[in-house]
């Protein structure tokens, strides 16, 4: 598939004196919505080719371009939810704080799921709690995977919506590079987001929000115009575009998988984040990393969560084997520092 937005912004070429937006003034990639840049709120060209292109590859009815991170997807999802009538919703207690933010704004009523905190890390819900949730909300919404690699049971939870007939929808945030496989969220969901800047090669703030069947095209739609920002930057969404066509690096995978096994990681669900237990030596082993220019994604207080995408290099995996093998390891110490979302992760 052709690289649209990128094809667009190499082709220009010609002499460009700048009367509008933005105030920089300079030519190139950074521009506005320009008589040959096609506008994202009403695309007609290369946005719309390729929103077409990214809905394929995702396997969605729709996929829009998002600039303003998987947020703007979350409020875009619950608003769609809001005008199909959903008035409470049932999430995890650990989801975002975009989730309880959107619930607050648009006036739902949350539901939460009680998730039990087993070795210091929070667990996704069980059946049980997913089946009680579903008879007490009007709608479902699950994490998948979560900050620390473990992905939701969306299969059950797909079912126990189609029983109770609630929609499901799920945040993606950390999953985008998932889409070549059967864990993807848009496997399960009638709507979910991807942020996409997380874990594939594009620039923070580039995400998608997409929906799976005709019925969520107009509600998402208006759901997107009202959240989504009318300034959206080229360059991000040059690297959406580009990030989804990302082709799938298997040699990574199995070099992360590796990794986890000869380094004692906790057996997660996600090749893409390395969970490892530090105890009482956490923050000294992270200053010892970061002296020699390694940055973990976070250190909770016992583990440290070392994030990897199709673009890290196996001797970066490497070197980090080697800075890991000289470092003290301990064991868990209280409940650490859990990073719940809504709390500000």
């Amino acid at each position: 598939m052709r690289l649209y937005i990128r094809e667009m912004l190499d082709g220009q070429r010609t002499p460009h004196i700048s009367f509008h937006t933005p105030g920089h003034k300079r030519s190139g990639e950074d521009i506005t919505e320009l008589g040959y840049s096609d506008s994202l709120l009403t695309p007609t060209g290369v946005l719309l080719a390729a929103e077409r292109d990214v809905a394929e590859i995702l396997r969605a009815r729709r996929s829009f371009l998002l600039t303003d991170g998987s947020t703007c997807g979350i409020f875009s999802m619950l608003y769609a939810l809001k005008l199909r009538g959903v008035r409470s919703l049932a999430f995890p207690v650990s989801s975002h704080r975009s989730v309880y933010n959107a619930c607050r704004a648009l006036g739902l009523e949350p539901v939460l799921i009680p998730q039990e905190v087993r070795e210091g890390i929070p667990r996704q819900p069980t059946e049980e709690a997913l089946s009680a949730a579903a008879e007490r909300a009007d709608a479902l919404l699950l994490t998948s995977p979560d900050y620390y690699g473990f992905l939701a049971p969306m299969s059950v939870a797909k079912e126990i919506c189609r029983i109770h007939a609630k929609p499901l929808v799920i945040d993606g945030a950390h999953g985008s590079h998932l889409h070549f496989t059967d864990m993807y969220a848009g496997n399960f969901a009638d709507m979910w987001v991807d942020g996409v800047h997380k874990s594939l090669p594009a620039l923070t703030q580039g995400a998608v929000v997409s929906c799976k069947a005709e019925a969520w095209e107009g509600p998402l739609t208006e759901g997107v115009k009202t959240f989504r920002t009318t300034s959206p930057s080229y360059p991000i969404m040059a690297s959406v575009e580009e990030a989804v066509k990302f082709p799938r690096n298997e040699d990574i995978e199995r070099a992360a998988e590796a990794f986890k096994r000869a380094f004692g990681a906790v057996r997660n669900d996600d090749w893409t984040k390395i969970l490892i237990l530090f105890g009482e030596h956490a923050d000294g082993a992270q200053r010892a990393l970061e002296e020699s220019g390694v940055y973990p994604e976070f250190n909770d207080g016992n583990y440290l969560l070392f994030y990897l995408s199709p673009c890290t290099k196996e001797s970066e995996l490497e070197l980090l084997g080697e800075i890991l093998k000289g470092l003290s390891r301990g064991t868990r110490i209280g409940a650490g520092r859990i990073p719940i979302y809504s709390e500000g992760v």
